[in-house]
């Protein structure tokens, strides 16, 4: 599905931002993107989606080159960005719009969807919450049917009820011919819903694993001390003690901790 060779890109007076950068990311998957600020995480998935070019390198998407802006591939790709704005209109007249534009789209999946982020057709948009607004761009992006969703920040400016809707519209929504990538701060908002993490910092690739293999080779827990704690890899004093991750044993699995894994990742205990 995504084939990144050798990318290089930077923006005008600043230095290098990804340099020999190289990924692939195949169907069938909602994919974690994790990274400190400044990584490159909302370039990444502009570079992905089109919006910008590479200085260097390859980007091949379902067959694509993303900034050839190719109509096939742009009917087959939707992004929700982290910042985003809304002409004065209504929902239905955005939906009449814009639908046409993607072949594979479903009006009965929106209506469902609707009902479950609470959302009227006849609102209009620019009079709408931020977060009613991003609930509805999550809405039409996931009735596209799209085989590439991509969500900037899906999660900022939604309230925690909506955030369990999001998680549970989502998991319920995606088929196995679809690749989501997810980049967001708000780990523990996707620690559910997402069976590969990926993480870049400095411009490269620091860390790739599918969660199933993540929890064969970690455990994670809380416990009241460290004393007589083995093969510790990593830990986080909290109020109940400490959240630790330890060397998995075997036949003994656990939940991830998504937000302690990253920060083992980043302090380069993992």
């Amino acid at each position: 599905m995504i084939n990144i060779k050798n990318l290089s890109f930077y923006y005008k007076k600043k230095s290098p931002l990804f340099n020999d950068f190289s990924l692939e990311l195949e169907s069938g998957r909602i994919v974690g993107l994790l990274g400190k600020n400044g990584a490159g995480k909302s370039t990444l998935l502009n570079l992905i989606a089109g919006l910008i070019q590479p200085k260097q390198g390859v980007i091949n998407v379902n067959g694509f080159s993303p900034f050839d802006r190719n109509p096939n591939y742009l009917a087959d790709i939707y992004m929700v960005p982290e910042e985003f704005s809304f002409p004065p209109i209504s929902i239905s007249c955005y939906v009449k719009a814009f639908s046409p534009l993607y072949p594979q789209f479903d009006q009965q999946k929106l209506n469902d969807i609707f009902d479950e982020f609470e959302l009227q057709a006849p609102s209009y948009l620019n009079k709408l919450s931020h977060g009613q607004r991003k609930k509805f761009l999550i809405a039409f992006a996931l009735s596209t049917n799209c085989k590439m969703l991509v969500f900037d920040e899906p999660t900022n400016g939604l309230d925690i009820p909506s955030k369990s809707q999001f998680r549970k519209i989502l998991v319920s929504s995606v088929t196995d011919e679809q690749l989501v990538i997810i980049s967001t701060h708000q780990v523990k908002d996707i620690d559910t819903v997402i069976d590969k993490v990926v993480v870049i910092d400095n411009g490269s690739i620091i860390y790739q694993e599918n969660i199933d293999e993540i929890t064969q080779k970690l455990y994670f827990d809380l416990v009241p001390s460290l004393i007589g704690i083995e093969n510790l890899l990593y830990h986080e004093q909290c109020p109940m003690g400490q959240k630790i991750i330890v060397s998995a044993s075997v036949g003994n699995e656990s939940s991830i901790d998504l937000e302690l894994l990253f920060n083992a990742i980043i302090n380069k205990s993992i």
